[in-house]
């Protein structure tokens, strides 16, 4: 059963005020009428849908105790966003930005990847072996993490946004068989020699796990600073690795962008953190209104 809850309808009753002929054949009015209703799966109203008035030609008796759902249109969708860059590309930062303004469930796959190494699960021990390497983590091992939290209660509720996941076809091809299709595909754009100096910079504090950059963005306090440490794969020392990490990067986001190029939209990442969320939050101001108009709301 498909539950829909905290309906409202129109309830009809007699009342000597007429309306013209040509719309209805019987005086009414309209009083507010909420319920909580279930209805099967073969029924024309689910929960993803509100009430609207068509015209009807047919009423209940004036006595009776009913109502009559004259249509339905559906609610006004969440959104589901991906984001992508490369390393140090300023993703993290935008997707704070992002979820505070829209209510979306941010899903970092890069997180649920240092969750399992943090933990010392196999499966983090074998993704540590990789990215030390470089190279991308194979799907295996984070797809069923992915797929399930995509598959949350919150998720589907309030929309997502799914920051650097899928960083390669295959990946993006495992998704769409699961059912996970965006509706923007935000790329953020700075160059190679910018996102070095922003790797080996940045610092992670251990205990509330926030980001800093020695440069950029330094810590707060004394307290801080004198805690805050490199990520493995930020270190001076693998500055190689830093530059292969791009290169497989760069060779990846082509494929991933065929198969989201017309949702994609590719953002001017150099600017000020509030700069860049200009251009993001104006692209999905314009998605909110194209689905809004898409999906045609109209309130009872």
């Amino acid at each position: 059963m498909a539950s829909c809850s905290s309906l409202n309808f129109t309830a009809i009753s007699s009342n000597p005020q007429k309306l013209p002929s040509s719309s209805i054949s019987s005086p009414i009015v309209q009083r507010p009428f909420t319920s909580h209703l279930s209805f099967s799966k073969s029924s024309s109203l689910h929960s993803d849908q509100i009430p609207i008035r068509t015209h009807c030609g047919k009423l209940p008796q004036p006595n009776g105790a009913g109502f009559v759902v004259l249509g339905c249109a559906r609610k006004k969708e969440p959104l589901r966003i991906m984001i992508s860059g490369a390393p140090a590309s300023g993703k993290g930062t935008q997707c704070e930005l992002i979820t505070q303004k829209y209510g979306l469930v941010h899903i970092a796959a890069g997180d649920l990847l240092r969750a399992e190494i943090a933990a010392g699960s196999e499966n983090g021990k074998q993704a540590k072996e990789y990215m030390d390497k470089g190279k991308l983590v194979p799907n295996e091992i984070v797809v069923t993490m992915v797929k399930e939290r995509l598959n949350g209660p919150d998720s589907c509720k309030k929309g997502w946004l799914l920051d650097g996941y899928p960083r390669s076809s295959s990946q993006a091809i495992a998704l769409k068989e699961f059912g996970f299709q965006p509706d923007l595909f935000i790329l953020l754009e700075v160059p190679e020699e910018i996102l070095v100096e922003r790797v080996v910079g940045r610092r992670l504090d251990p205990i509330t796990g926030k980001i800093y950059h020695l440069k950029y963005s330094p810590p707060e306090t004394e307290e801080i600073a004198s805690r805050v440490t490199q990520r493995f794969d930020d270190t001076e020392e693998k500055a190689c690795i830093v530059k292969l990490r791009l290169q497989t990067h760069h060779q990846n986001v082509e494929a991933v962008l065929s198969m989201y190029e017309d949702i994609t939209v590719k953002v001017n990442g150099i600017g000020s953190k509030q700069e860049v969320f200009a251009q993001i939050d104006g692209a999905l101001t314009q998605l909110l209104e194209q689905k809004q108009e898409k999906l045609g709301i109209v309130a009872a």
